[in-house]
């Protein structure tokens, strides 16, 4: 799982399009995967958890229109968008994260300069949960559609990496604080998100993100789509309940929000109002250990996969009894049902996970409740919910969607 980078102010065009309607992309899956490729996923995502900790720590210490793109699902695990670098631009497939907030290529296809490729004399490395990058910075055009060009937008060229099999890179839509430490020698340096420099150069009216994920159906699913510069009301049903992003540390540093509570059926999970994060590089849905005792011993005969998979197994014969998961945001239910719960029988080879077990979405995330960042809502919820990222307002919005059921 990944984390954030830092961009560098940028020089505005002299002929910037005045802000029209916002963009959406589709996501695009990532390929040249086989096998039991999200083995250890579960495990990369509590890793993520670990840094992102650690990494609010490290950041603690230093002080138009809307435009609409594909998005898809990449084996399973990871939404990605084509997004050009240069001019002419060379398209990359670069994984969706607001989780971090750095912007760079070069883990598949190499960072290929153009004319509009400029050297920082920077350098820069950014560790994420299970994986890290490390190489130059560079202030480059960046395609995320025909007409939401941005000029100026600081690029890191990976030149070493880890852990980055399939995508070229990340586009980072997290908070701009997260950049801050992963320049050299700027080490102080913020660098302006793509979302900072679109509405700088008016490509958009305002720094929202809205995020539309759906369960894959295959390997390759061009299922999702991302608005920069507000929300696609087609893309979900009835209002967005809004919630602030929460003051609690760390999950401050985050788009983080508090939860007012959790439920399985009857059960009390989540027993109040903690803080944590929404978060579209983590795949699973992770909560504290002690909720997710709760969670497991409340279907019977479910246990903890922790030395294979990751994963909680639950047995078939439990299935016709669970219940519902809900999360309530600002008081709203938002209910998962026992399907949005359930890993696809048919995934499970990808997963290494045994070909005739009935495995489960929501894990433990490696720490007791009351640290801080105490959940992660990740793709499995998004799948279900849309999602708003709004910075002017500070508040993180879900709305129900048609996949929620």
């Amino acid at each position: 799982m990944l984390a954030p980078l830092l961009v560098l102010p940028l020089a505005l065009a002299a002929q910037l399009p005045l802000a029209g309607a916002a963009t959406t992309l589709p996501l695009s899956p990532v390929s040249g995967r086989s096998g039991a490729y999200l083995q250890g996923a579960p495990d990369a995502g509590r890793a993520r958890v670990v840094h992102m900790k650690e990494r609010a720590a490290h950041v603690a210490g230093y002080a138009a229109g809307s435009t609409t793109i594909p998005a898809s699902n990449l084996a399973y695990v990871q939404y990605t968008a084509s997004i050009g670098v240069g001019s002419p631009p060379t398209y990359y497939n670069i994984v969706v994260d607001t989780g971090s907030s750095n912007t760079f290529v070069g883990t598949g296809i190499p960072y290929v300069k153009t004319s509009s490729s400029i050297p920082t004399g920077q350098e820069v490395n950014v560790t994420y949960g299970s994986g890290f990058f490390s190489g130059y910075e560079y202030l480059d055009q960046v395609t995320i559609a025909p007409d939401l060009v941005i000029t100026n937008q600081s690029i890191g060229d990976a030149l070493e990496y880890a852990d980055f099999e399939g995508v070229d890179g990340i586009i980072g839509v997290g908070p701009i604080d997260l950049t801050v430490g992963t320049l050299y020698p700027a080490e102080d340096a913020e660098i302006p998100t793509v979302m900072d420099n679109a509405l700088a150069q008016g490509l958009i009216p305002t720094e929202v993100l809205g995020v539309s994920f759906a369960p894959a159906t295959g390997y390759n699913d061009t299922n999702g789509a991302l608005t920069f510069g507000g929300v696609d009301e087609s893309l979900y049903e009835g209002d967005i309940t809004y919630t602030p992003v929460t003051t609690t540390y760390p999950s401050n540093y985050y788009w983080g929000i508090n939860v007012t509570g959790a439920t399985y059926g009857e059960t009390t999970v989540i027993p109040g109002s903690y803080a944590g994060i929404v978060d579209t590089g983590t795949t699973l849905i992770y909560i504290a250990d002690d909720w997710y005792q709760t969670y497991q011993d409340s279907i019977p005969g479910a246990y903890y996969d922790g030395n294979n998979t990751g994963l909680i197994v639950i047995p078939f014969e439990s299935i016709p009894f669970m219940q519902p998961f809900t999360v309530y945001v600002s008081g709203e239910p938002f209910v998962l049902d026992v399907e949005a719960q359930l890993l696809p029988i048919w995934q499970n080879t990808a997963w290494g996970a045994e070909p005739n077990l009935q495995y489960g979405y929501i894990g433990p995330i490696g720490s007791p409740s009351g640290e801080g960042l105490d959940f992660i809502l990740g793709q499995k919820f998004m799948e279900r919910f849309y999602a708003v990222f709004d910075t002017p307002n500070s508040r993180v919005g879900f709305a129900y969607s048609d996949h929620t059921y």
